[in-house]
């Protein structure tokens, strides 16, 4: 049981809070002189890529800013799954008093092995649809944090702008990210009221990244979704799109920094941050996580690449380019 329960449990007699004050204060020694307590914290990482770097980062800016005083224990699952799971499980049995997942997989490892720390997730498209909580408004355990659900339908809107003669989107996903499916879904959605249609390829790891978008054949451009495994192997997509010359939107800015053409998409450090803030007011405030409902970001801004547009053969319209929020230069 971590020391953040232990803490909740405590509060219900003075007694025992001074008790449990006095033994914290001579056994663990982790109280400084001004009485502060370093919390420690668990962050387990699905993949490196830049979105969830930016959204790692910005969490632990969070809880700089509140002025909690942090020890990380920082994991990275490299894209695998298996990691992910031993990790958790040793995460379980830590003395932790909050584990912070990034992504999906990442998530799902972490609440499938940790019942009594509170458990925040980011990058995480829809919560209830992973299995996560009861539901997104209600969690219901141990477990909440902050949705990357992206405009699929803007995103749909800003490609066919950019590329007003195609009738075929292809879409590159991994076959075993809820989040995923749940954005191709969307994109189906948008893509009939636009007219498009859209062709699946999957792959189930990075290194199919540049087969699974070759077979996607002669469409007349491609759909990035926020998906990891893809995002992770984005250069073997881009390599591919150049040379068919096949514009690519993007579902966040990362691959546009990758060369993709463009996104309207969310800020994944103001994410993490958001998220960090959660963690402040459990670790500081006693808040529970089970009545804390999932947030979202309404933070998105137009990105766009013009140099990776001249490598696809793509010119950008005025519309785009006049109203872009950022440029990659």
């Amino acid at each position: 049981m971590s020391r953040l329960r232990l803490r909740r449990l405590a509060a219900a007699s003075l007694a025992a809070t001074a008790l449990f004050a006095v033994s914290a204060c001579s056994s663990s020694g982790e109280e400084s002189a001004g009485g502060d307590e370093t919390m420690k914290i668990g962050v387990l990482q699905f993949v490196q890529h830049p979105a969830l770097d930016a959204a790692t980062e910005g969490f632990k800016e969070a809880l700089d800013d509140a002025g909690v005083d942090v020890e990380y224990d920082d994991q990275n699952a490299q894209g695998e799954v298996p990691n992910t799971n031993t990790i958790a499980t040793t995460f379980a049995s830590d003395d932790l008093d909050l584990v912070f997942t990034v992504a999906t997989p990442a998530a799902q490892a972490a609440t499938q092995a940790i019942l009594d720390t509170p458990v925040l997730f980011t990058a995480v498209t829809d919560a209830e649809a992973a299995g996560l909580v009861d539901s997104n408004d209600a969690p219901g355990a141990n477990v909440t944090g902050t949705s990357d659900l992206n405009p699929v339908a803007d995103q749909l809107a800003l490609l066919a702008e950019i590329a007003p003669d195609a009738k075929t989107v292809g879409v590159v996903y991994s076959s075993g990210e809820v989040n995923s499916e749940v954005q191709v879904d969307l994109a189906k959605e948008a893509a009939a009221d636009l007219g498009l249609t859209i062709k699946e390829a999957t792959v189930s790891n990075s290194s199919e990244v540049q087969q699974a978008t070759q077979s996607l054949g002669d469409v007349d451009a491609i759909y990035v979704p926020t998906d990891n495994t893809v995002v992770s192997g984005i250069a073997a997509l881009i390599q591919v799109a150049e040379q068919k010359q096949i514009p690519v939107v993007s579902g966040d800015s990362g691959p546009v920094d990758g060369g993709a053409i463009a996104t309207i998409g969310i800020d994944y450090t103001k994410l993490g941050h958001q998220t960090g803030e959660m963690a402040a007011k459990i670790l500081q405030d006693g808040a529970d996580p089970a009545e804390m409902a999932v947030e979202t970001s309404n933070d998105v801004e137009l990105i766009i690449n013009p140099a990776a547009a001249e490598r696809m053969g793509v010119e950008l319209p005025d519309s785009v380019t006049e109203r872009a929020d950022t440029v990659v230069e």
